[in-house]
């Protein structure tokens, strides 16, 4: 029972010794049997089971859940430090893991709680990389204190710790921060067809930000319905395990960007702030905190941050002809170029002009068969035709409208 009352020795993890269910584990093991003890034991694992998405043994895959999401000193310095550690924080997590393998392994449930000793949840939720690190620990003949340290710092370096682990995209809330968004959109690029060359620029821009080279801010501006916002989102689904995370920012919040960047700056994760649909009205002056952050305030940006944003209109402010005129400016041209310089700021603008008819047609079909829509071609264009004509234009957006009301019809 040594290594049991040893958990008391926690340096990293030590709050693991707050919480409940881990001491009800702890008097288990140490004390004589209490089966009201058990039972309760049983209850608050089978609840964390469900909650959680664990499986297996309840008593082991608990505590791993635990180890992997805990906040600690080590997350917090991987997390400021961009992935490094010292020697000596090093040696303190490796004393920790060795006492909590040890714990694991004692696991009174393997046997004698037939009701979590193999339990299969509702729902699997588990946190990403969950799985692996658990097979890892409990399957490996060669886990040792000294590669399971490796393995959970690289775990903490590209999915993070804490409430904020295992969401790809977050909002921004002026009371409480980043908010974890629970179920982003699925898109993948794939899915977005067309577009290949602004695709490829949004790729090659993007792994270059993930490979810590030189990247740039990027404008998606076009026809709306053109997949501008899809290719952005699509982003976090392919590079997620990569530590791509995304931010979404409202026109309203941009007073508040230094603020945001500061709350982002000291974490592990490489961050796509994303400004959708943007654009100003003639009297709006919050640009000028958008122009400043790109590009002419004295602090740095720093390389885990990038702006992508959309728009319908390609200089983002509304230019009225009063701009234009020596009336009402005498400086009518500065006016002119301030406004526009804001576009001009993103490194990168993608153009996303709206379908031709061909174009749209293809587009419909890949989405039909994609979703697998049973109707002869000539009459599935036929159909696209007529349903494009009582919309507002060829897009994407109103492909996929009408495949959805194909789909609807059960054709």
């Amino acid at each position: 029972m040594k290594h049991t009352t040893q958990l008391t020795n926690l340096v990293i993890y030590r709050n693991l010794l707050s919480d409940p269910l881990i001491h009800k584990m702890m008097v288990l093991v140490i004390s004589d049997k209490e089966p009201e003890l058990e039972y309760e034991l049983d209850a608050g694992l089978i609840r964390a089971a469900e909650k959680f998405g664990l499986d297996g043994n309840l008593w082991q895959s608990y505590l791993i859940h635990h180890i992997i999401n805990d906040e600690n000193v080590l997350t917090s310095t991987l997390e400021k430090s961009r992935g490094q550690i010292g020697h000596s924080l090093k040696h303190a997590v490796i004393h920790d893991l060795e006492i909590l393998l040890a714990f694991l392994k004692s696991s009174p449930l393997k046997d004698t709680h037939n009701l979590v000793s193999n339990f299969s949840p509702t729902t699997s939720l588990v946190t990403p990389g969950f799985a692996a690190l658990k097979e890892y620990i409990l399957s490996s003949t060669e886990v040792t204190p000294h590669s399971l340290a490796d393995k959970l710092i690289h775990h903490y370096t590209i999915y993070g710790s804490g409430p904020l682990k295992g969401f790809k995209a977050f909002r921004w809330e002026e009371n409480t921060g980043l908010v974890g968004i629970a179920h982003p959109d699925t898109i993948e690029l794939d899915e977005i067809i067309g577009y290949e060359s602004q695709k490829a620029v949004l790729v090659q821009n993007t792994e270059a930000f993930l490979a810590g080279r030189p990247a740039n801010n990027v404008l998606l501006a076009g026809s709306r319905g053109t997949g501008k916002s899809s290719s952005v989102k699509a982003l976090i689904n392919r590079y997620y395990a990569d530590g791509l995370r995304l931010v979404e920012v409202q026109k309203h919040q941009l007073r508040s960007l230094s603020n945001i960047i500061a709350t982002l700056k000291n974490r592990n994760s490489k961050f796509i702030i994303f400004l959708d649909d943007l654009s100003f009205e003639e009297a709006e002056t919050d640009y000028k905190y958008l122009k400043s952050i790109i590009d002419g305030s004295i602090e740095a940006r720093p390389d885990n941050v990038l702006l992508y944003a959309t728009s319908n209109r390609r200089h983002l402010i509304k230019e009225s002809w009063d701009d234009r005129s020596d009336t009402q400016d005498i400086h009518s041209a500065d006016s002119v170029q301030e406004k526009i310089s804001l576009a001009d700021r993103f490194g990168i603008t993608l153009t996303y002009q709206a379908p031709d008819q061909n174009e749209f047609l293809r587009i419909v079909e890949g989405i039909a068969k994609r979703n697998s829509v049973n109707l002869p071609e000539q009459e599935l264009k036929t159909a696209a035709l007529r349903w494009e004509l009582s919309r507002s234009g060829r897009s994407g957006r109103v492909a996929r409208q009408f495949v959805n009301h194909l789909l609807g019809s059960k054709h």
